[in-house]
């Protein structure tokens, strides 16, 4: 299941100035969204597989970007996801 506070962190941090902030301390911004303790968990212990289900995966693909991670460490990371944990369709790379 989509979770609304999850989707808009990894949208507003396509601002600049926004995933400056993530970057410089966490937690300030995490604050600003009331999310489950699961999720920010999840963002906290970096687990794709959590995160996976609760994301659009473009959106996903882009927070992990600004965290610095190259698409095919991505995209490999998101395939390494066991069947059955989430409900995203395997990922290819194209290029």
């Amino acid at each position: 299941m989509r979770d609304y506070w999850l989707n808009k962190l990894f949208f507003d941090i396509q601002q600049p100035a926004v995933a400056a902030e993530y970057k410089k301390d966490r937690d300030v911004v995490l604050a600003r969204y009331p999310m489950s303790a699961e999720l920010r968990r999840a963002l906290v212990e970096d687990d794709i597989a959590a995160l996976a289900p609760h994301v659009n995966a473009y959106l996903l693909r882009f927070y992990y970007a600004i965290l610095g991670v190259k698409d095919a460490e991505f995209i490999k990371r998101l395939n390494e996801i066991p069947a059955g944990t989430q409900s995203k369709a395997r990922v290819q790379h194209h290029g």
